[in-house]
């Protein structure tokens, strides 16, 4: 089979490839990704990888003297691979190779071999195929293990023996689950098997790979997918368990609570219509993790999970730091949604003061749509009367609290008179009395007893002042 490569805008780079490794005779391919999508006709990848059945590192070079002598090439010795930006494309080069492992790394030992080698070495047939560069066979597609018939039935399956091929790389078990979700494929039984047989596997692999992965199953269309193979599996309980605490439903004098591991993997997906923002996708992931731990049946009022945000958000940081995930703004994001999720909630009903209203403003500042956005995710109930009442809520909610943002002005609140102003007042230097002052502000603003305004705030400071001994 010949793949027309006519109408493809990277033609002219093929052409440019294919000269050169004929001057120096070598062989050249794509390989991986970029074939598998322009066979199915996805968006073209940017990162095209090619192989040589000799020097990659050579090609490369060679390559990038054709198309520009100014074009700096990348070369990675160790794994005999080099790398070109050229325009918006990121151009890879590596020889062919045999690979064989030991039980305790997924780092093989490698040695130089052919095309067929190369491909057997793949994870799934959809990523095995090959399109030739050479010029005796310009397009034609080398498929040894049938890719294109599993592409079009929309099936991953292992080049070799399944066991064989996630024991070597337990890595590929993520990918397969990945591929699963972010292609919306199904995973081969026996493959699927050998997944749960190996899944121990897995704790060879540093953290930092397997969340790449497990963030682009997080950002795939429908993650419940990923997920849910993951939990099929064994791996999730191996990676985060405390997903795996939130299963299973228990009854108490014929009182039973929802399954919050279901109604999470709804949330996410929920959630996932309406943003790609990873952080906030994972704010859903992890909304309800504190309530394992708070779980607790209460004679005459049912099962309760009182505090469970707070400790959600306590075990976030827990977890990030396990997982290897960023510490800094990003964790804390994901902190401040998991302790506000069941904030708004507590404000639909008629008598809701401005006060807590200013104070939901105040607590979640700039992310407040954010926090809309997982609370409206988070109703998973399949009554549709029931659905559209409790989306009319949170309207009625965040119409109320637009109308006290407009007066009082507390989102990202900076109090109207500053700790240094405070200072000068009094001819103080910095110490207790200033912070004291400034927080008696800020809680008379958020109450409402004073405007968010200077002269007001000026003369509140002046009169607490008073209380606490300062004069002016």
């Amino acid at each position: 089979m010949t793949i027309n490569l006519n109408q493809n805008r990277n033609l002219k780079l093929f052409k440019i490839i294919s000269e050169v490794a004929t001057e120096n005779n070598q062989s050249v391919y794509i390989v991986g990704g970029y074939v598998r999508d322009l066979l199915m006709k996805r968006k073209a990848s940017t990162d095209i990888d090619f192989v040589t059945e000799q020097n990659g590192i050579e090609l490369a070079e060679n390559v990038a003297k054709k198309i520009d002598p100014k074009l700096k090439v990348s070369i990675f010795k160790t794994y005999g691979t080099a790398m070109i930006k050229y325009k918006d494309l990121e151009l890879e080069f590596v020889g062919a190779r045999k690979e064989s492992y030991t039980e305790n790394s997924r780092k093989p030992e490698v040695e130089g071999g052919t095309i067929e080698d190369d491909q057997k070495r793949r994870d799934f047939t959809v990523n095995a195929m090959a399109i030739s560069l050479n010029k005796h066979n310009f397009g034609e597609l080398i498929d040894p293990f049938n890719g294109i018939d599993d592409l079009e039935k929309g099936i991953l399956r292992t080049p070799l023996e399944p066991a064989q091929t996630y024991s070597d790389d337990p890595l590929r078990m993520m990918r397969a689950l990945r591929f699963a979700s972010t292609l919306q494929f199904q995973i081969e039984e026996n493959s699927l098997n050998a997944i749960r047989q190996e899944a121990e596997r897995i704790k060879i692999v540093s953290m930092e790979r397997i969340m790449v992965e497990f963030n682009k199953i997080m950002l795939s269309q429908k993650p419940s997918i990923g997920l849910r193979l993951m939990e099929e599996t064994g791996l999730l309980q191996l990676i985060i368990p405390e997903l795996i605490d939130l299963k299973g439903v228990e009854e108490v004098e014929g009182q039973t609570h929802k399954d919050n591991f279901y109604h999470t993997l709804e949330v996410v997906d929920n959630i996932s219509e309406n943003t790609d923002n990873l952080w906030l996708r994972w704010s859903a992931l992890l909304h309800d993790i504190g309530k394992a731990p708070t779980k607790k049946f209460v004679e005459g009022t049912g099962w309760t999970f009182h505090g469970h945000e707070f400790l959600g958000s306590k075990m976030t940081k827990t977890l990030f730091q396990r997982l290897k995930l960023p510490l800094g703004n990003d964790m804390k994001y994901v902190q401040k949604m998991v302790k506000l999720s069941s904030r708004p909630i507590a404000l639909i009903t008629d008598d809701t003061s401005d006060s807590a209203l200013r104070r939901l403003l105040f607590d979640a500042g700039e992310d407040l749509e954010d926090l809309f956005t997982l609370c409206k995710a988070d109703i998973t109930t399949k009554n549709s009367r029931k659905q559209e009442r409790f989306k009319k809520n949170f309207e009625y909610v965040a119409v109320k609290i637009k109308e006290v943002e407009e007066k009082d002005h507390v989102r990202n609140f900076q109090p109207p008179i500053s700790g240094e102003e405070i200072m000068a007042m009094f001819n103080l230097k910095p110490g207790r009395e200033i912070g004291i002052l400034k927080e008696k502000v800020k809680e008379a603003i958020l109450e409402g007893d004073i405007p968010n305004e200077k002269e007001e705030a000026t003369q509140f400071v002046l009169a607490e002042a008073e209380k606490l001994g300062l004069k002016v």
